[in-house]
């Protein structure tokens, strides 16, 4: 009888810590060390209102930018396919391995505003 392999994802994550997984010389430690990336919060505040759904903090989404130029990667649908495989862009936007990355489209959005 063939075996079938049932992936489980809890089993993959447990106890995961992505700081100690990204080398202390990884470029984005550098980045992360000199750049507070939380200026954009205060800089947009004005534009979210007091209700409604919750955003993508947007300093993930200035991130995510960074990241997309300083990667050179062709299109945020691209971006948005990668990081569940890259270790070090899910510790450098503070994600953890259970975390939901955003659609591309709220990439997208952000950028055209």
């Amino acid at each position: 009888m063939m075996g079938v392999h049932e992936g489980q994802k809890t089993l993959f994550s447990y106890e995961v810590d992505l700081d100690r997984r990204v080398h202390a010389q990884h470029p984005l430690r550098r980045v992360a060390a000199m750049i507070d990336f939380t200026f954009a919060r205060e800089a947009v505040a004005h534009t979210y209102g007091r209700n409604g759904n919750e955003s993508v903090d947007p300093a993930i989404l200035l991130k995510l930018m960074f990241v997309l130029f300083h990667e050179n990667i062709p299109s945020e649908r691209e971006l948005m396919r990668r990081p569940p495989e890259r270790l070090d862009w899910l510790w450098f936007l503070g994600y953890t391995l259970e975390d939901e990355v955003p659609n591309h489209s709220v990439l997208s959005k952000a950028r055209a505003r």
